[in-house]
């Protein structure tokens, strides 16, 4: 313990009532034409007593801070060079009182005295009746200055605190005249946020002191890392009675190597002694900007087992002027004479301090103490409209009106410009990265800067880990693999076991780890465990695959021939072959083939719903009319030779109204209504088949079977019609036997449609379609082949078999025959 214990008066009046103090009152009070108030717990209350009465509290017996007692003579130094300064307040002098704000709750006469007029405190009417401060700087603790704010904003009287980073102190609504050169916890809490995500960190503890200024932090903190992949394992609330045992136990428990402290620098030496009394290693301890810079723990025995201690802090300012304002400040305060001996509000002694133990003290918050001053020397300036070596001393600089001034704070101080948000937050500053080195000093590895482009930077290469490991890792669960979801095992979305997503889905890691996201089957595909869909490869028969050239020259080739049937029928219309294959009707039956053969080519590229449409409706209509006129034909040969004589009523009707025309003409409108009414309800429409293929998108066409069949019924009787006549004169002439060959072609394409729908129900790849268009082209050419050639061969090959006389033996021959 330091040999000076220091305590400072609150006003000067106080400090001849109370005896026994040692010190010269220019370390607690200083006449000035306008006076500053300045709060500074140089001594901690570190275990407060309940008392059972009221009693004074004796600073003096409390744990004093060095480091705070440095911040004390920051003000006196501040305002002793601004008193020192033509530029700013010219000719004017600020004075100050001090006090030792050593309790959050019971450090209240020098606050009292503040805010008093003439010996009583009471609402501020008369802006003739005024305090004599005109600002108050601090105090340095959230809880201390919750306490006493509230005082202060009664006059609106501003404060400016150096140290208070609590989220409530923002709202104007409540502290209105409050203003702070610290950054919030909101700033300080992303500072340490940034960090974690740059080691990536996801498995954390948050040890807070139970005060306003841990507890909102703590809030802080849970709010940013909502939504985000760092999770809170383990928090709890430190004060001085805090039994540390099972916290350290709790943290090996749950295997959390990461420990954020934000806490005092009281609260935080109690903690780090007892991890290395307990013997605790390995973890990274992550400080508050409350004790990053601690002078005394860093040099502690045993401080380097206990792991690696980053922390966040203000940067290194150095406040020139400030060592040799120490050293002739603290020399003269060593005079002993009795005659300079003046009396304070504490019983203290601080002979025994040197210079070196104030300079060489943690320099945290300096330079919020500074600026604070000088922040209200600058709105004290405005409000007195200095200039020109002189001040208006007409002006009365009632404490609104400084406020309002400091508001619009606009000055540049050691290269920063001090500002102010509409909060009363500072605008100005970043937060260093430091890491306690193996010297015992706190080294600065990066920076966090609070301009628009939110500069963040760590060397990696200046920190040294525990045992020179590697980075340690805090994870709750090994991260998965790729293509793996989590699934969460436990409270904590940081724990969690690994699924692989099945086929069909994938895992988009950024967008929601715990889900497997379902492909679109239509379009896509992914095998097991992918990150990631791939779009399904569009397949069908293009024009220019070597099965569809095939089929389509066969189409050309069919076409050809039968034009030239045509000119070669058309040539020999007169001669009996023409005349029995049925003479203008083959014409007809060759012009439907043609149009037949133009769904064909709709069998390949792209298909669409016009594709679709075209691919079906020409082959199943004209097709009909084909069928149509075999069975007239079938149908004329065996009631020529066979039932004309037994009916010869029904024959004459027939030739007369031209029965095989109107038939015909019958059934090509029934397939036509047909058609017309089933696809105006259900037409073939393009479609994609993705049911039995893993990356393949089959593009073809639908047909509703169960809509479209009437159509194929009725083509399926006008078959069987045909073939039953066609069987029937299998025995006629040779030369009118056309029977026998379309009872062969109707063999023929009923064994092409069989073998066809095999296949179908066996293979749905792509090349079902060309299937389907041989099909098609197989069944024109049954017809062709089977029924055409065979008067073609005798035309070109045997003309004696193509007159009349000829085909009159034929006749006389098979009339004979069926007589005997």
């Amino acid at each position: 313990k330091y040999p000076c214990s220091s305590s400072f008066a609150y006003s000067f009046s106080v400090l001849q009532t109370v005896t026994g103090c040692t010190v010269p009152p220019s370390e607690f009070h200083l006449k000035g034409d306008y006076m500053v108030g300045g709060l500074f717990n140089v001594h901690h209350d570190g275990n407060p007593v309940h008392y059972v009465r009221p009693e004074a509290i004796e600073c003096s017996s409390q744990e004093f801070l060095l480091s705070s007692y440095r911040r004390f003579q920051l003000m006196r130094f501040a305002v002793e060079e601004i008193n020192n300064s033509t530029d700013l307040l010219p000719n004017v002098s600020l004075g100050y009182d001090i006090f030792d704000h050593c309790s959050d709750s019971h450090s209240f006469p020098g606050i009292l005295s503040f805010i008093s007029v003439n010996s009583s405190i009471r609402p501020y009417d008369n802006l003739s009746r005024m305090s004599e401060v005109i600002a108050v700087v601090g105090t340095f603790t959230s809880p201390g200055s919750r306490t006493v704010a509230p005082l202060f904003m009664m006059d609106l009287i501003p404060m400016v605190s150096y140290g208070a980073s609590s989220s409530i102190f923002s709202r104007k609504q409540n502290f209105p005249s409050f203003l702070r050169m610290m950054h919030p916890n909101k700033d300080v809490i992303e500072s340490i946020y940034k960090m974690l995500v740059h080691f990536n960190w996801r498995w954390v503890a948050f040890l807070n002191i139970n005060d306003d200024y841990g507890n909102d932090g703590r809030d802080v903190f849970i709010e940013m890392i909502e939504g985000t992949d760092i999770c809170l394992a383990y928090t709890r609330g430190l004060d001085e009675k805090t039994n540390y045992t099972p916290i350290f136990k709790q943290l090996e428990t749950q295997q959390i190597n990461i420990i954020i402290v934000y806490a005092p620098e009281w609260t935080a030496e109690d903690l780090i002694m007892s991890a290395i009394e307990q013997n605790v290693t390995n973890k990274v301890w992550i400080a508050g900007d409350a004790w990053a810079l601690n002078k005394r723990l860093p040099k502690l025995k045993g401080i380097k087992n206990i792991g690696t201690v980053l922390g966040v802090s203000e940067p290194k300012i150095t406040i020139p002027g400030f060592n040799d304002f120490i050293y002739s400040s603290k020399g003269q305060s060593d005079n002993n004479n009795e005659e300079q001996q003046k009396l304070c509000n504490q019983v203290c002694n601080c002979s025994g301090l040197r210079p070196e133990n104030i300079t060489s003290a943690e320099s945290s918050f300096s330079f919020a103490v500074y600026s604070a001053i000088y922040a209200i020397a600058h709105a004290l300036h405005n409000t007195l409209q200095c200039g020109s070596g002189e001040c208006n001393r007409n002006i009365t600089p009632y404490p609104h009106v400084i406020l309002k001034e400091l508001k619009k704070s606009n000055f540049t101080l050691l290269n920063h410009s001090i500002q102010f948000d509409d909060n009363g937050d500072p605008t100005f500053g970043y937060f260093s990265f430091v890491f306690w080195n193996q010297s015992g000093d706190a080294e600065e590895v990066g920076f966090y800067k609070f301009d628009p482009l939110c500069d963040f930077f760590v060397n990696n290469s200046k920190i040294q880990w525990y045992e020179n490991k590697p980075v340690p890792s805090s994870l709750c669960s090994i991260p998965c693999d790729e293509g793996y979801k989590k699934k969460t095992d436990g409270p904590h979305k940081c724990c969690f076991k690994c699924e692989i997503c099945p086929e069909g889905t994938y895992v988009n890691t950024t967008e929601d780890p715990y889900l497997c996201i379902k492909c679109n089957d239509k379009t896509e595909w992914s095998s097991e465990g992918s990150t990631k869909c791939n779009h399904r490869v569009e397949e069908y028969v293009h024009f220019t695959e070597t099965a569809a050239i095939f089929v389509m020259i066969g189409t050309w080739a069919f076409i050809g021939f039968t034009v030239a049937v045509s000119v070669l029928f058309a040539i020999n219309y007169n001669t009996p072959v023409v005349k029995s294959a049925g003479g203008p009707m083959c014409f007809l039956i060759l012009s439907c083939l043609i149009l037949c053969s133009i769904s064909v080519f709709f069998y390949f590229g792209v298909p669409t719903d016009s594709f679709c449409v075209l691919r079906y409706v020409p082959f199943l209509l004209f097709y009909t009319v084909c069928v149509a006129c075999f069975v007239v034909r079938s149908f004329q040969i065996v009631f020529i030779f066979k039932i004309a004589a037994k009916y010869p009523k029904f024959h004459s009707l027939w030739v007369k109204y031209n029965g095989q025309w109107l038939f015909i003409t019958a059934v090509f409108l029934i397939q036509l209504l047909l058609i017309v009414f089933v696809y105006s309800f259900a037409p073939p429409k393009a479609y994609s088949i993705t049911s039995g293929y893993f990356d393949k998108l089959v593009l073809d066409c639908h047909v509703s079977l169960n809509k479209s069949s009437v159509s194929l019924v009725f083509l399926s009787l006008l078959c069987l019609l045909c073939f039953i006549f066609s069987y029937m004169g299998k025995d006629l002439p040779k030369n009118y036997n056309e029977a026998k060959s379309i009872t062969f072609c109707l063999l023929l394409l009923i064994l092409t449609w069989v073998v066809f729908a095999t296949i179908f129900f066996v293979y749905s790849g792509k090349h079902i379609q060309t299937l389907n268009a041989l099909a098609v082209l197989c069944s024109l050419y049954s017809f062709l082949v089977w029924y055409f050639m065979p008067k073609v061969y005798i035309i070109i090959y045997q003309p004696q078999k193509n007159t009349q006389q000829y085909f009159q033996d034929l006749i006389l021959n098979y009339s004979k025959a069926i007589t005997y």
